[in-house]
């Protein structure tokens, strides 16, 4: 695995940890970040020993958002000319979404373990991931109306299906802070934890569950899910007619079947 600026990344048992690794920054998300997290995830997409990502945040906050620094340098790179000045704005968040598009879509499932803070674009990415849980101290916040923005890499188009979508514009449009126990109760996040230690060891077992599953099955299972976000209810039960029309072909079928019937534990190939 390659070394990464913004990020640490480790593979053990099939759990791919990828975690933001600016610590003393609230991991803000930097120009590195954006560009490494397309890597990582193309990395995860195409490494068949990965079943399954746990992405956190070093330190006392899962991530601040975007670093004010990066929006700066964009800042300085605008000229006078509004047609040109638009045309590299709509370039560079498309190239941000692209980042999250890259966590939304990968095969794999991501579980964000959040902490701390998680305000604005860290928003954004844990609405690409497919679960969310936190601990006590964790406090969320769409910060952008604050910035006097409209979000633009996630949120809004993830989030109402997440949290509903009458309750998704009272956040956006006040940015106030939703502490764990709302969190929880708006199903923002699935389960939270004490304290970050508890946080991670209850994350890494839940993907170690899923770990332990058959790879052919999670990965159909994801895309499913992910199709039905979009489409009627007769277009997913005839793509899943066709999906598993293949994937009931695997040996992973036959594995499983096995263990059930002799009360053993499965073990599939990657």
């Amino acid at each position: 695995m390659t070394d990464y600026q913004a990020f640490t990344v480790a593979l053990d048992a099939g759990i791919a940890h990828v975690q933001i690794n600016r610590a003393a920054k609230a991991n803000a998300m930097n120009a590195d970040f954006w560009r490494e997290i397309v890597e990582i995830f193309q990395w995860i997409d195409d490494t068949d020993a990965v079943r399954v990502v746990v992405l956190s945040g070093a330190g006392k906050h899962f991530s601040a958002g975007i670093d004010l620094a990066l929006l700066a340098s964009v800042a300085s790179e605008l000229g006078k000319d509004v047609g040109r000045n638009a045309r590299l704005l709509r370039r560079k968040i498309l190239q941000m979404q692209g980042s999250f598009n890259a966590v939304d879509q990968c095969r794999k499932p991501v579980l964000a373990a959040v902490q701390g803070y998680c305000i604005g674009g860290a928003i954004d990415l844990i609405a690409a991931c497919d679960m969310r849980y936190c601990s006590e101290d964790a406090q969320f916040s769409i910060k952008e109306i604050d910035m006097g923005m409209a979000a633009d890499v996630g949120t809004l188009q993830r989030l109402p299906r997440i949290i509903g979508d009458g309750l998704l514009r009272e956040l956006a449009y006040t940015g106030r802070t939703v502490e764990h126990e709302e969190a929880l109760r708006i199903g923002l996040v699935n389960r939270t934890y004490e304290n970050i230690e508890a946080l991670h060891k209850g994350v890494f077992a839940i993907a170690g569950q899923i770990a332990a599953k058959s790879p052919i099955a999670v990965a159909g299972t994801k895309r499913m899910i992910s199709y039905m976000r979009d489409h009627r209810i007769d277009d997913g039960l005839e793509y899943i007619a066709t999906w598993n029309a293949a994937m009931l072909q695997s040996h992973d079928l036959r594995v499983a079947m096995a263990a059930s019937m002799s009360a053993q534990t499965p073990v599939f190939d990657d």
